[in-house]
């Protein structure tokens, strides 16, 4: 019994070789892609000439315009960022 098991195994293995069609395929990866953007540039703040001696006046009055410098360079910064997404 296990003989003629054997030998059908093996006559269905005689039979004419099939080669597989050869296919097209797509595949598709994404590729990471460095970001260019234009740099931005870091203004000159207003605080930076500041000295010890200046009043108080005007030392609040460049710190308020520096933060106003901040927060718009900041903005630039985010939207040069967004353009990379």
């Amino acid at each position: 019994m296990l003989l003629v098991g054997m030998v059908v195994a093996l006559a269905g293995c005689a039979g004419p070789a099939v080669e597989p069609e050869p296919r097209i395929v797509r595949v598709e990866v994404p590729v990471a892609v460095p970001c260019r953007t234009d740099e931005v540039a870091v203004p000159p703040w207003a605080a930076e000439g500041l000295r010890k001696s200046d009043s108080l006046e005007l030392k609040v009055r460049a710190l308020l315009a520096e933060r106003r410098q901040r927060i718009g360079y900041e903005r630039e910064l985010l939207a040069a960022n967004e353009v990379c997404r």
